[in-house]
């Protein structure tokens, strides 16, 4: 593949080096040397190496235990009986890299960089119905006598061809090899380059983790919202401890109940919505508690400030949200069906949505659904077609009334569609709510630390507050609270 050229207007910003100069800058790096294992779709990454010339100086060894009794042999036996695991990729690598220092000795070798590379993969099946994914990494040194890093990413194919995503594959080897010797010290970049010659309809990477002691500085969940950021997938999910978590595992089979908002912070309204919601989620026919999952969702328009991703507020909802034990998901879906589309990819049990009454009375404005040939209609279908129900909070109005599904107000075009879905019961009320509780609003919370104003404290769920103000989360700036208390 030849050299692309970026351009901002006439001006060249960036030249792209070919998949064949890559391989080749690494072959002719004397201090560069490794092994390739490759599982499932054949040694595509490492015949570029050997096509570029000057392999023999970068090759240790290539191989392929495509036989499962010899993967299992050399690797071990997985205790879930599968073959392209994250954990069967780790047990690649560290093998791997074991049997260099085994191998080859360090006073021959003074001034070698050791690296493993290996990925273990599925292309689209025969019947074509599963396109397939796999696990690609590599663990590497950026000096002799350092420990390892790792890059480790998983991968789902979105061609329908096999021999076209093997090609697919071996160009993103290329790229995750030159990426991590050439452009570790800038990961966001790394990301972006893994990219290289590639289009997103090509590839889609959903998850990815940095480790080792060049990466000791590197937060995987700002990686994981750099993935949404820049459109090479559509959801990311992290869990209470932080750790980026692949979604089709862990949504595979599961009863979801999910909610959005900008949590902005998280308040007592969103964990009062949350329990209740929860509650009546499990008192329903097919849904069993061990096999739910609860989401927060965070779309990507809610993270947006001035224009701009802000990091540090991304952070600051992660982190508390995190520290109530909850599963968070990144999302580029602006409306509610693709959420519901994106669940059905993995699950076909029962889920639910919980949402204020404002959400629903957007999901019935009709501007939302122009892009579709069929409409609001076309939405809802997607949207309702699947085992699913609305939770609704109510709301106070202006004139302190409480609002529910009885008594809000749609556009007139859209009350009989309404009517419709509630009384088919896809909509019900979450009842029992604290008119006290329904007063408080995110916005107003998110105000008062800023201006250092008193009194928020209480609107938030227990220990909040006070991770809010040992951070300085949202703001929070102490000095700022004495002086208005003076």
């Amino acid at each position: 593949m030849d050299t692309q050229i970026k351009l901002k207007g006439d001006k060249v910003i960036e030249q792209i080096p070919s998949t064949k100069d890559k391989a080749l800058r690494i072959n002719l790096n004397d201090n560069i040397y490794g092994t390739f294992a490759e599982i499932g779709a054949g040694q595509e990454t490492v015949r570029h190496f050997f096509r570029s010339g000057g392999s023999s100086g970068t090759i240790a060894k290539a191989m392929s235990a495509y036989d499962k009794d010899f993967s299992d042999a050399i690797y071990g036996i997985e205790t879930d009986g599968r073959y392209v695991t994250e954990s069967r990729l780790k047990k690649m690598l560290t093998h791997e890299v074991n049997l260099m220092e085994r191998r080859l000795s360090r006073e021959k070798h003074p001034n070698k960089m050791f690296f493993s590379y290996a990925n273990t993969v599925a292309t689209i099946d025969f019947a074509k119905q599963f396109k397939g994914h796999g696990w690609v990494g590599i663990k590497f040194q950026i000096e002799p006598d350092e420990d390892y890093n790792e890059i480790i990413i998983h991968i789902r194919f979105k061609e329908t061809d096999a021999r076209l995503q093997q090609e697919t594959l071996g160009v993103l080897g290329v790229n995750l090899i030159y990426g991590a010797f050439y452009k570790y010290n800038d990961p966001k970049k790394l990301l972006r380059y893994l990219y290289d010659h590639l289009e997103k309809d090509q590839l889609e990477i959903d998850t990815i983790n940095f480790s080792g002691p060049r990466f000791a500085d590197i937060d995987n969940r700002l990686m994981s919202l750099q993935l949404v950021k820049n459109g090479m997938t559509d959801a990311v999910m992290f869990d209470p401890e932080g750790k980026n978590i692949l979604p089709a595992s862990i949504l595979y089979k599961k009863n979801i109940l999910a909610l959005r908002g900008s949590f902005r912070p998280v308040t007592s309204v969103n964990m009062d919505m949350y329990e209740k919601s929860l509650n009546m989620f499990l008192a329903e026919s097919k849904v069993e508690k061990d096999n739910t999952l609860v989401i927060f969702e965070i779309t990507l328009s809610n993270l947006r400030s001035e224009g701009e991703i802000d990091e540090r507020d991304f952070m600051d909802r992660a982190e508390l949200l995190c520290s109530l034990g909850q599963t968070v998901m990144i999302s580029n879906f602006q409306e509610y069906y693709k959420v519901v589309e994106y669940f059905s990819n993995y699950t076909k049990a029962r889920m639910g949505l919980a949402m204020g009454v404002n959400n629903l009375v957007d999901i019935f404005d009709e501007k939302y659904y122009r892009h579709l040939s069929g409409g609001i209609l076309e939405a809802f279908g997607k949207l309702f077609y699947r085992d699913l129900k609305v939770f609704l909070y109510p709301m106070l109005n202006e004139d302190g009334e409480v609002i529910t599904s009885e008594n809000l107000k749609v556009h007139p075009r859209m009350k009989e569609l309404y009517k419709f879905f509630k009384f088919n019961g896809k909509v019900v009320n979450i009842d029992g709510v604290d008119p006290h509780t329904l007063e408080v609003f995110s916005r107003e919370v998110l105000k008062m630390i800023s201006n250092g104003k008193t009194g928020w404290e209480q609107m938030l769920p227990k220990g909040i507050a006070e991770l809010i103000k040992e951070h300085q989360l949202f703001g929070y700036d102490p000095n700022r609270v004495l002086e208005n208390s003076k």
